[in-house]
């Protein structure tokens, strides 16, 4: 019987799943919203929160204990300048869950993991997404052009 055994074994032995969360809590840091299972969503949402709390003391230990944690320099970087100091007057719940239906291969159910009050650069990330598909395709449609120009030149 397994009472009141607490966590989250995810289907994997201790080292994968340690490696799989520290992934996972690197990628919402840089991103802030990564698309994951709703257990892996569940299982990664405490140790995000205690990562922005690291943050949010600032001091040298405190990034040393987040260097030790998450894969990149990039990451730690980013939660002491710019994701920590977004809740400095929030005493916690920094992240959601927001379900979005089911995986079609397996039927597991998916969800969004994500930090508040970022909505603003993911909405500038996703203009700018939307600008480079614009530009890009605009080019294409030149090169068309051009590749069609240079073919009715040489049927003449």
């Amino acid at each position: 019987m397994r009472h009141r055994n607490g966590g989250f074994k995810l289907g994997r032995n201790t080292s994968h799943r340690r490696a799989l969360l520290r992934n996972l809590v690197t990628s919402i840091i840089l991103n802030d919203r990564v698309h994951t299972t709703i257990t892996k969503a569940k299982a990664t949402r405490p140790i995000v929160e205690k990562m922005i709390t690291l943050g949010k003391n600032g001091s040298v230990h405190a990034r040393r204990q987040a260097l030790a944690y998450l894969m990149t320099p990039e990451s730690v970087d980013r939660l002491f300048a710019v994701v920590a100091p977004r809740y400095t007057t929030r005493p916690g719940g920094y992240s959601r869950i927001v379900r979005t239906g089911v995986r079609k291969g397996d039927s597991s159910e998916m969800a969004f993991i994500e930090l508040l009050d970022a909505e603003q650069e993911l909405s500038e990330k996703a203009s700018k997404r939307e600008a480079a598909k614009a530009k890009r395709r605009e080019e294409l449609q030149k090169q068309l052009e051009e590749s069609n120009a240079a073919a009715g030149d040489d049927t003449k």
